[in-house]
C-alpha cells in the first residue's frame, strides 16, 4: 500500500504542482504517491502555469499533465500527509479538518527547513518567470529533506 502525501497551494496551478513534481522525483513510485490540490476552485481541470511547466521543465521535470484539483475534506481519508504552502492555505485546510487526526496530517512545506518559523512559499502567480525558479529552489531544498525523512520512516 502506498504512502499517500498531497500538497496544496491557493490555485493548484503554481505552487503545489511543482512541489508535487519535485517530491515525486525523489521518492521511489511503488511505495509512495504525490499529488496535489488547491484551496479554490478556478483552475480545476486546467493545466499548471506555464511558468511552472517551464521552470519544471528547466530543471527535468514534466509537470504538464498535471490537473487542477479542488481540496475537499475527502482528502484527509485518502493521504496520509498533507503539505500547505503558506499559512493562508494552512487555515484553510485546518478549517475543513473534522478531527485532530485529521490536523495532525497538515504541515506548512517549509516547516522543513525552518520548524516553528511559519515561513511561506511566496505565490509566483503575480510576478515574473525568476519568482517561479525561486520557488522552485525553495521547494527542492525542502523536499530534499522530505523526502529523506519520508524514506526512512516507510522503509
Amino acid at each position: 500500500m502506498s504512502v499517500k502525501i498531497l500538497m496544496v497551494c491557493l490555485g493548484n496551478i503554481c505552487r503545489s504542482p511543482l512541489a508535487e513534481g519535485i517530491l515525486a522525483s525523489k521518492l521511489p513510485k511503488d511505495k509512495f504517491l504525490v499529488d496535489s490540490a488547491g484551496t479554490g476552485n478556478w483552475h480545476v481541470g486546467k493545466q499548471p502555469d506555464s511558468r511552472s511547466i517551464a521552470t519544471a521543465k528547466k530543471n527535468g521535470l514534466d509537470i504538464s499533465f498535471q490537473k487542477g484539483k479542488h481540496f475537499t475534506p475527502q482528502h484527509f481519508e485518502e493521504f496520509d500527509y498533507i503539505y500547505v504552502m503558506d499559512g493562508s492555505n494552512f487555515d484553510d485546510v485546518l478549517f475543513l479538518a473534522k478531527t485532530e487526526e485529521h490536523k495532525k496530517k497538515v504541515s506548512r512545506i517549509l516547516d522543513e527547513l525552518f520548524p516553528g518559523d511559519n515561513v511561506d512559499v511566496p505565490d509566483p502567480y503575480y510576478g515574473l518567470q525568476n519568482g517561479f525558479d525561486m520557488v522552485y529552489e525553495m521547494l527542492d531544498e525542502a523536499t530534499d529533506l522530505l523526502a529523506k525523512k519520508l524514506i526512512e520512516k516507510h522503509s
